[in-house]
């Protein structure tokens, strides 16, 4: 199985630094298995995973590597110690963020090219006064049990990304 390439806050994957159609950015991520997965689908869809800390886990944790299996040369990845690094790096990208405490369903947003996904840890998502500050480009996937509080981090951001590559034309 291959390791996870050395990672630094400007690093990107052997793909070099071609311009993804879209971003995908976990904020304080906690499970190991759920970024690996992700990293994976990044990989399949050439898309940019950011990874804003502070992170759960280490970049060398053994279930991350094995949920990314030998992908890990594929994923085009970024880390950043913070939001307020993450945000810094990336002044004026066109952000939609993702919750399950909020109302106007992912299938509402209109997806561009160049566009940053953002999603939250597993347990806290992205807290409710980020969310508030960020409620206009702010979109939720429908649960419709009211006992299930939310889908797992992997579940959600496949959903996600598969919408707006079909909205972009990337995918038929």
């Amino acid at each position: 199985m291959s390791t996870i390439p050395k990672l630094s806050t400007k690093s990107t994957a052997a793909t070099g630094a071609r311009s993804p159609i879209l971003h995908v950015v976990l904020v304080r991520p906690e499970i190991p298995q759920n970024t690996g997965s992700i990293a994976r689908l990044t990989a399949a869809t050439k898309l940019r995973l950011h990874l804003v800390g502070p992170l759960g886990y280490s970049l060398e944790d053994r279930y991350l590597k094995r949920a990314g299996l030998d992908y890990w040369p594929l994923v085009d990845l970024q880390t950043y110690p913070g939001w307020d690094e993450f945000v810094a790096a990336h002044p004026g990208a066109a952000m939609k963020f993702f919750s399950a405490r909020t109302e106007k369903s992912y299938l509402q947003a209109q997806y561009q090219p160049g566009d940053f996904l953002v999603f939250g840890s597993e347990t806290r998502g992205l807290g409710r006064d980020f969310i508030a500050k960020h409620l206009e480009h702010t979109f939720t996937i429908p649960i419709f049990e009211s006992g299930v509080r939310s889908l797992n981090l992997s579940n959600a951001v496949s959903i996600v990304v598969y919408e707006a590559l079909r909205q972009t034309g990337t995918i038929a």
